[in-house]
């Protein structure tokens, strides 16, 4: 799947706008960081609650294919900019976590592996 696919079935918001549509992996969701670390790989789709400085961090060291933000919870001005610089994208949805790990796995998207 695409990020722009995800877009599409998910009715989520690019945030970061203009973006390479890359392909998606796998997924996960989690919230705690060195966890996310530890077990992240590129090209992963993540879902999380957290909407700050690190996020872009982890997400631009394990480069990522996105980074999903669910209900809609808010992220800053300065957070998305980082984003932007770092191109990493950061899609914000309505869905819970849960409807959006559905949604993936619904669609093909493997779990991130496991080790």
């Amino acid at each position: 799947m695409k990020v722009s696919e995800l877009i599409a079935l998910s009715g989520a918001k690019c945030l970061t706008g203009e973006y390479e549509d890359r392909e998606i992996a796998c997924g996960y969701t989690c919230d705690l960081l060195s966890h996310v670390m530890g077990k992240g790989q590129a090209d992963m789709a993540w879902i999380t609650v957290q909407a700050h400085m690190n996020v872009i961090a982890v997400a631009a060291l394990l480069d990522f294919a996105c980074v999903i933000i669910p209900e809609s919870l808010p992220v800053e001005a300065p957070i998305i900019a980082k984003a932007q610089d770092e191109d990493i994208i950061i899609l914000s949805s309505e869905k819970t976590a849960f409807e959006l790990v559905v949604l993936l796995a619904a669609n093909g998207v493997a779990p991130a592996k496991k080790g």
